[in-house]
């Protein structure tokens, strides 16, 4: 093969190189709430929350969480957080729901960002500065890196915390919660599972 040939056919194969990657990058992340219908082999299907039936195939060496009650009162400062809310009339964010993260996770995903749980939601994942109890509840402030942000807790809102689980806790009906990459209209790559144990709906 010629020079002129051996430069076009590495043209040629950068830019399907690079068309690749930009397609992978672009994959669009998205997230699936629902309950187990079945699991075989590494296809999950899943009925989500919306009555879609979604298929998420799940990467080599995934592997699965639980998620189990907990409650307001099991919050202490210092403790590492995740809670999306809304804004109210108050100037304070009202939580839709909690999950205390285990120590272990402690910094995982911190910040604040845009949440889809909920109209107008944000997620925080941060550090408990403190607690104050009123009548109407506990208001958290919560610290990030470069920020801070004051949320209360109303009365029934959802608080859970993870555990461990195994790929047997994938029963149909299980409640799951699930990150991964749109590749169809109702498919989705993922590599990580979060499954409600004892009948809990993961709430995030």
């Amino acid at each position: 093969m010629d020079r002129k040939r051996l430069i076009a056919a590495a043209l040629t194969l950068s830019v399907a190189m690079l068309a690749a990657l930009q397609s992978a990058e672009a994959a669009e992340r998205v997230r699936v709430r629902g309950t187990v219908e079945s699991l075989d082999g590494d296809t999950l299907k899943v009925k989500s929350r919306d009555g879609k039936d979604m298929t998420v195939a799940l990467k080599p060496g995934w592997n699965v969480g639980g998620v189990v009650k907990a409650a307001v009162s099991d919050i202490k400062p210092g403790d590492f957080v995740g809670i999306a809310s809304q804004p109210t009339d108050s100037g304070i964010n009202g939580a839709i729901e909690v999950v205390i993260f285990p120590a272990s996770m402690k910094g995982t995903g911190e910040g604040d960002r845009p949440w889809d749980s909920a109209p107008n939601s944000s997620m925080t994942n941060a550090t408990v500065a403190n607690a104050v109890t009123s009548v109407s509840g506990p208001t958290l402030t919560l610290t990030y890196k470069g920020g801070e942000r004051k949320i209360k807790i109303p009365d029934g809102t959802p608080v859970v915390t993870l555990t461990s689980a195994t790929k047997a806790d994938l029963k149909p009906g299980a409640g799951v919660f699930i990150t991964g990459e749109q590749t169809g209209e109702t498919t989705v790559s993922a590599d990580r599972v979060a499954v409600g144990l004892n009948g809990t709906v993961p709430p995030m």
